[in-house]
């Protein structure tokens, strides 16, 4: 079988340098709020050019913080409406939600599977005070077209950045392009720790020292809490993890888009949609998401050849019934994507002869 994302291939991968940092931080005797995250933040800022970067515990509550702050800060209010596009995972939308805020859908672009800039204009109200962009699958989303909404209008462009870290737009990061973004490092993102984790990205030194506030309980000094605030803290020993694993994304990054470049390349079966790329640095291919009008067949008959595969993701949120307010809406092109969306095996670490293997099979998918 070749796996979808073969997660101890990968730690394999870096094993010696990943247990001497986890030594390190047991021998230590200090595992939260240390020297450990500190390095890693400021090699994350590094890597994202950015001014700050705080640690959190996982990529859902980088963004919830970020909204809470700007609450916080009185640049948003219970009841204020974020933009998100309707084509993402579900966390996008919770952040949104935890905070007492209105998420506000709009439809994708086909063939980018992000978020249709030239959409965005027409659900703006009065209540609008920001955009979410969302980075799917590991195409940046960003572009100059949201940017000037957002200066139009004076609105807030928060990034989502959990599938995205190594994009591009224009020689410039996701994570820097915004005034804010929140990443998770899953084990399964392009850069994982071994469990749960996230951050917070941005030059707003305000919003970062009141994000790091918020994750510590409230609090800055210890015991005492200026906030309602929450435990939201990167561990010692995944920002140790995390450490070593940087060293190798851009590295990693590049092996994703050999890979990619060689299934769009070469499947060439008239039954399969393949991704569409606006430019090759804005992609991290963290996910090499086709569509097929019979993608249950199709799945059927991949996983029958010893190909496993995965659907990012089955049911869009305003179909969920977390959202059962949202249920009667209607988004065509969402509800398109994620009946016919299926993702073919990808990461640093797949041998030439599984690419080949995969691009051998999906040409022999006749839809009978």
């Amino acid at each position: 079988m070749i796996k979808f994302l073969d997660l101890q291939k990968i730690t394999e991968k870096n094993s010696e340098e990943i247990k001497e940092a986890v030594n390190r931080v047991i021998n230590s005797g200090w595992y939260l709020l240390g020297n450990e995250v500190k390095e890693f933040e400021n090699s994350f800022s590094d890597y994202c050019n950015v001014q700050h970067t705080i640690g959190v515990a996982n990529g859902l509550d980088a963004l919830r913080l970020i909204l809470r702050a700007y609450i916080e800060l009185g640049v948003m209010q219970e009841g204020d409406e974020v933009i998100v596009p309707a084509n993402t995972y579900i966390a996008s939308l919770l952040a949104i939600s935890e905070n007492k805020l209105t998420p506000v859908l709009v439809e994708p672009d086909l063939r980018t599977y992000n978020i249709d800039p030239e959409k965005i204009e027409e659900v703006i109200t009065s209540k609008t005070k920001a955009i979410m962009i969302v980075h799917l699958y590991g195409q940046c989303a960003y572009n100059d077209k949201i940017q000037a909404v957002c200066d139009r209008y004076g609105l807030k462009l928060i990034e989502d950045n959990a599938q995205a870290q190594g994009a591009l737009y224009k020689g410039k990061p996701t994570g820097s392009l915004g005034d804010a973004a929140g990443t998770s490092f899953y084990p399964g993102k392009n850069l994982g720790a071994l469990g749960d984790a996230g951050a917070v990205t941005t030059n707003d030194a305000s919003l970062a020292e009141l994000v790091r506030t918020l994750a510590n309980y409230g609090s800055k000094i210890k015991y005492v809490n200026e906030y309602l605030g929450l435990n939201s803290r990167l561990d010692e020993i995944q920002a140790a993890v995390l450490s070593v694993k940087l060293k190798y994304l851009d590295a990693d990054t590049k092996r994703r888009q050999t890979i990619a470049a060689a299934y769009r390349k070469s499947i060439i079966n008239s039954e399969i949609v393949l991704p569409f790329v606006e430019e090759e640095e804005k992609h991290v291919w963290h996910l090499f998401v086709v569509r097929c009008a019979n993608r249950a067949r199709l799945q059927e008959y991949l996983t029958s050849n010893g190909i496993q595969t995965l659907i990012h993701y089955p049911i869009p949120p305003h179909k969920q019934q977390a959202y059962s307010a949202l249920n009667n809406l209607s988004f065509p092109i969402t509800e398109k994507i994620h009946n016919e969306v299926l993702s073919l095996p990808i990461s640093p670490v797949m041998e030439d002869e599984e690419v080949a293997r995969v691009i051998e099979v999906v040409n022999g998918f006749v839809n009978k």
